[in-house]
């Protein structure tokens, strides 16, 4: 079986976030996200595989075998927008989005173009509902 490449790792969060950002305000939005989902979640900023920033972990095993950890929440600062790993996908969290601003959305991840898009409160909400979601789900 493939090994997963987000796995935790040793890197230096603040050292990827000068290396891989492109603009200021995508290193000020990633400065505020760490202190948030910190504060959020009670875990310190750790690098997941090359360019994830997340927080907490759990351990997840799907009926195909497959099995792994994740962060409980997550961000990436890429190009094109800021990939929020704060949501499950689940439809009980579609009410949690509908306040949430200018957005885009993945089968379990938000995009964003800058941090002041989006309802901040609103996040809040959505990022304890998926670690609730996710540690009921999982253990």
């Amino acid at each position: 079986m493939a090994k997963t490449k987000t796995a935790e790792t040793t890197k230096d969060v603040n050292e990827f976030i000068l290396e891989f950002t492109d603009s200021e305000q995508k290193r000020q939005d990633s400065y505020e996200l760490i202190q948030l989902m910190e504060q959020v979640s009670g875990f310190q900023a750790k690098m997941w595989g090359p360019s994830i920033i997340g927080f907490g972990s759990y351990h997840y095993k799907y009926a195909s075998g497959h099995e792994g950890d994740a962060p409980l929440l997550g961000f990436s600062p890429r190009k094109a927008a800021i990939s929020l790993y704060v949501s499950t996908g689940e439809p009980g969290q579609d009410d949690l989005l509908k306040d949430l601003g200018k957005f885009t959305m993945g089968k379990a991840c938000i995009y964003v173009k800058k941090l002041s898009d989006i309802n901040q409160d609103s996040l809040v909400k959505l990022m304890k509902n998926t670690m609730t979601l996710t540690k009921e789900k999982y253990g």
